[in-house]
């Protein structure tokens, strides 16, 4: 990919010093996901899921010093030197946020920006039909967006709290590290918390939350047991809680839940987790045969009383099979959604074979329906 920006010239042209400034511009303007700088190698962009080195000079440790002092705070560059890194998010004019880890390597800095759009997607922008707008009038309960990092889970979680903030009246409150989409208040009143900006942990911030008169709570990530604990006894207690695991598929969300707990407590938690959870929504990113872009794949799992049943007596191994046969209820496996998309001409044979979970199983249906590759 060439360096040139749609206004002429490239960052760094004319062997002046590339600017931060120039290359956010060009990340914003060619919807770049993220962009990477390190010492040895030009700024590269990640568009589309591949990786596009701009045709510049390699960067010096001298640059990528003074490009990571550009955008980082002097709290921020303490933390860099205490720990080796610190993560942040910052506004680039008014044309995208950025969500930015800074780092040691080899002696030297480097810095990697994750773009996150100004504009929220609508839920069927994002590819989720009816039945999880309908999850957002519920009161309470737990609602768990899962899938790796880089799937997409943020800008979920984001069109979903900007769903609720336009249809009800009610306090959101989220905990994030760090915040990303910014929410202004619409019909509900958005309060938002970051992780040592404001608050010191996400699982002191959700004890705190109880007492701020929230309805709707979103807590960024759920990353040990203290969090996880205090996540589902909010939505116990008269809540709509939202939160993001790195897992794939429903089973395994609810087994590393449950599997965090020490094993006296795991019964317990299992019951708790059968009467609170909502929806287990996992989702992966993929690139579009189609045309340039990405397609999300999902999976939904929707708490019927057979699932609920199944979580309390500890045969989360049938749930997939449950999803399988919800159809009726709106459910539907990452596999199957995978053949649909594959079906439409969206994503190619090798994605759904390497991102399903049961490959053999995909390969028997694509052959029964017609479909596979000869």
């Amino acid at each position: 990919m060439s360096a040139e920006a749609k206004g002429g010239a490239s960052p760094g042209a004319e062997g002046r010093p590339v600017e931060m400034s120039d290359l956010l511009r060009l990340a914003v303007e060619e919807g770049a996901s993220d962009l990477h700088l390190a010492v040895g190698s030009p700024p590269v962009l990640r568009i589309h899921g591949g990786l596009n080195p701009l045709d510049t000079a390699p960067l010096t440790p001298q640059d990528t010093e003074r490009l990571m002092k550009s955008i980082t705070s002097d709290d921020h560059q303490q933390g860099l030197r205490q720990n080796g890194s610190s993560d942040f998010g910052f506004g680039f004019e008014d044309k995208a946020r950025f969500r930015v880890s800074v780092f040691r390597q080899k002696g030297h800095f480097g810095v990697v920006l994750r773009q996150i759009p100004n504009d929220l997607f609508t839920l069927e922008q994002i590819g989720l039909g009816p039945q999880i707008k309908e999850l957002m009038f519920r009161p309470r309960g737990l609602i768990l967006v899962t899938g790796p990092t880089g799937s997409g889970k943020t800008t979920t979680l984001a069109s979903m709290i900007n769903f609720i903030n336009e249809q009800r009246d009610c306090h959101i409150i989220t905990v994030e590290d760090p915040v990303e989409y910014y929410h202004e208040h619409k019909r509900s009143l958005v309060t938002q918390r970051e992780v040592h900006v404001d608050t010191t942990s996400f699982a002191f911030a959700l004890r705190g939350a109880l007492r701020q008169d929230p309805d709707v709570i979103l807590v960024g990530e759920m990353r040990d047991l203290e969090t996880m604990e205090a996540a589902i006894t909010a939505a116990e207690t008269g809540h709509l809680v939202f939160a993001t695991l790195h897992t794939t598929g429903a089973a395994r969300t609810v087994d590393r839940i449950v599997d965090a707990f020490p094993t006296d407590q795991q019964e317990q938690i299992r019951t708790q987790l059968a009467s609170s959870i909502v929806s287990v929504i996992s989702q992966l990113l993929l690139v579009r045969k189609d045309k340039p872009g990405r397609v999300a794949a999902f999976e939904v799992m929707l708490a019927t009383p057979g699932i609920q049943n199944l979580i309390r007596e500890n045969k989360t191994y049938r749930i997939t099979s449950d999803i399988q046969t919800g159809g009726r209820y709106g459910m539907f496996t990452l596999d199957s959604h995978l053949i649909a998309l594959f079906q439409k001409g969206l994503i190619d044979y090798t994605d759904v074979i390497t991102k399903s979970q049961h490959p053999e199983d995909v390969v028997m249906k694509l052959r029964q329906l017609g479909i596979a590759p000869g």
